[in-house]
């Protein structure tokens, strides 16, 4: 394509001579013929931090593989599990072997460990320029590991430079922190991007702790599921969303995220709920918990607590279906519903009884309205979510990095599905004044979640955050997408059939090859290369059921990582990678403990269950990065043409 004589004039403050421009040129086009970085796929973590961590650090058994690549034979199954350990959690590892082995015997320890590092290093790095090794390396050993990296300790011209290396190392004391940061490098190298498909938040209790770890990721993108949404609303004002956010919570007995997290004050609920909730409840606001560490007393605190919560967010929910009857979410309004004196409510023309009748902050004439103390919770709730740092940091990055969907090296990610109608069409929702479906839906649902965290004008923003409790558990939501969220059929009334929540056609579709074709199609993408990669929905691997659906057009990956699912997927997650010869997805088994995978060199090794065979090496060429380089390559020729014919002239 022709170019601008002006921007070719920009472009040379980068590139001010033909040697400079020249130089890009070469280094570009040998990139592109690189084999692509590997990317790893996780969906569903919702609070499993420390299974998250470990298949974090062996990225899902790459590290594993790695080690048996390079060492073979030649170390025993003892040494490469202890290896590998050492490269999962360092400083533990060594803090470890410091307590098994004499002072003496350390420093020989160290260089073996050293050496069998830099073997792995090499191996992780060998698909990257040098350029890209060296940004990824702590600064403080950059020169170091270079060196290391770049020459053979075999080599009898250089074996005591190499050699005197490390033994400086060890002689100034810095052996122990070359290890953790070459095993770090190591990790960072086996995975190249990472993709979240959605569900951070809620179940387990270390949220914050994962929300920590991906901010220091080196390259992630986050496809939001509705848990995450619903932590977005309650962080950016949304009290409906944070009432929610908090009986989930208290449904799991999870205040580590709470309040260990994020700091939030849960005084004002635990005095409503000792004030007002001092009688009987429903044996369904029991706390769901194993903590051993919770007595009574506590369970049944957090149970009032969970109760009194509930009974706000149903209100502040009847409050939202009124203030937006365009959402249908009418259906939700069943505190009016109660006959408080029959003791039973009214659900689709069929009358219930109730399975707790102690409603006292509830006023049947006005069954919306908080009472005075239900304000106060609310309001100081808000302000502890508002000023709540940390919250907020992942609140930032979340939706910084977070999307609807995202079309990537030509596959399509989102956690849920798309709307579909009951012919496999795509179903049109209202939304903010417009008739949307497809792609255009959740790009207006995009929208709608970005403004609730950036609109500064309060109608506009009012807007956008009951959207997002919309997509929390709206019938059309791509993040839901079920008839309704049954939590007050599943608190308040015992017959089943009030509990079903009906799936969108979207969920019978996704077998169908040819609606996957379609939906590829709707996002620009070509159905004979491409994957559509989501979770949401466990996979009922015990029933059966398998995550290659569609002929291999749809993969599902939510296997299971929260325990609270395993009993229903019998495994304990999927992790799906996509490196320069295809997908390979395996299943894990469950994680024991951080403690005993360093003491005994466990590993949560994973199984294939699919691997896509007979495809081309993909280069980096191929991929979207690629694309963008061969852009960049064909500019910068432009620019050399413009030098050497006289248009613009050398710096």
């Amino acid at each position: 394509m022709p170019y601008d004589l002006e921007y070719l004039k920009l472009l040379s403050k980068q590139y001010p001579s033909v040697d400079a421009v020249s130089t890009e040129i070469v280094n570009l086009s040998a990139i592109v013929l690189l084999p692509k970085g590997t990317e790893h796929f996780l969906a569903d973590i919702h609070g499993e931090h420390e299974a998250f961590d470990h298949v974090m650090r062996n990225a899902s058994g790459v590290v594993k593989r790695k080690i048996d690549d390079v060492f073979g034979q030649t170390l025993s199954e003892a040494e490469k599990k202890s290896l590998a350990t050492l490269v999962y959690y360092p400083r533990e590892k060594l803090e470890l072997e410091r307590g098994a082995r004499p002072p003496e015997a350390m420093a020989a320890w160290h260089e073996a460990m050293m050496l069998q590092l830099v073997r792995l290093c090499r191996q992780a790095a060998y698909k990257y320029t040098r350029s890209k090794v060296r940004k990824a390396i702590p600064a403080e050993f950059q020169y170091i590991i270079e060196e290391l990296l770049h020459e053979n300790e075999h080599d009898t011209m250089k074996h005591g430079y190499y050699h005197g290396i490390l033994d400086s190392l060890t002689a100034i004391g810095r052996a122990e922190d070359f290890i953790v940061a070459i095993a770090e490098l190591i990790r960072k190298l086996v995975v190249d991007h990472l993709h979240i498909i959605g569900d951070i938040y809620d179940r387990g209790k270390g949220a914050h702790l994962i929300m920590d770890t991906l901010r220091r990721h080196h390259s992630v993108d986050i496809q939001w599921g509705n848990h995450d949404v619903l932590w977005i609303g309650a962080a950016c004002g949304s009290d409906v969303c944070m009432a929610d956010a908090i009986r989930v919570s208290l449904r799991y007995a999870n205040l580590e995220t709470l309040q260990e997290g994020y700091g939030l004050n849960l005084s004002p609920l635990v005095r409503l709920a000792l004030d007002k909730y001092a009688g009987g409840y429903a044996p369904t606001f029991q706390v769901r918990s194993k903590e051993e560490s919770l007595g009574e007393t506590d369970l049944a605190l957090l149970s009032r607590m969970q109760k009194a919560v509930a009974v706000i967010q149903m209100k502040l929910e009847g409050q939202l279906a009124l203030r937006r009857p365009e959402l249908g979410l009418d259906h939700r309004r069943l505190l009016e519903k109660i006959d408080l004196a029959a003791g039973t409510v009214e659900i689709d023309g069929m009358v219930y009884p109730l399975l707790d009748m102690d409603f006292p902050t509830l006023d049947p004439l006005k069954p919306y309205e908080l009472s005075a103390e239900e304000l106060d919770v609310v309001e100081k709730l808000r302000l502890s979510f508002k000023h709540a740092t940390d919250l907020q940091k992942h609140i930032r990055f979340l939706v910084d990095k977070g999307g609807m969907y995202k079309v990537f090296n030509g596959n399509l990610l989102y956690h849920g599905g798309i709307p579909l109608t009951s012919t496999g069409e795509f179903e049109t929702f209202e939304l903010c004044g417009q008739s949307l479906k497809g792609k255009a839906l959740l790009d207006g649902f995009d929208d709608c979640v970005r403004r609730a965290y950036y609109a500064q004008d309060p109608d506009e923003k009012s807007q956008a955050l009951d959207v997002v409790w919309y997509l929390w558990c709206g019938e059309k939501s791509p993040l839901f997408g079920k008839s309704k969220m049954a939590t007050f059929e599943r608190y308040f009334i015992e017959a089943k059939e009030t509990h079903k929540e009906v799936k969108n056609h979207y969920y019978a579709f996704r077998e169908a090859e040819d609606v996957c074709v379609r939906i590829l199609s709707e996002f620009g993408l070509n159905a004979e290369t491409s994957h559509i990669i989501n979770g949401h929905v466990p996979v009922k691997v015990v029933k059966g059921e398998m995550p290659i659906k569609a002929g291999g057009k749809l993969i599902t990956i939510d296997g299971g990582l929260s325990k609270a699912y395993q009993k229903v997927t019998g495994i304990a997650g999927y992790t799906l990678i996509f490196n320069s010869q295809g997908m390979h997805l395996v299943s894990h088994e469950p994680f024991e403990s951080k403690d005993r995978a360093i003491r005994e060199d466990l590993d949560i090794l994973p199984t294939s269950v699919f691997i896509e065979k007979n495809q081309a090496r993909m280069l980096v060429g191929d991929t979207d990065n690629g694309t963008v380089l061969k852009k960049d390559i064909e500019a910068l020729k432009a620019l050399l043409q413009a030098y050497r014919d006289g248009l613009i002239r050398e710096r």
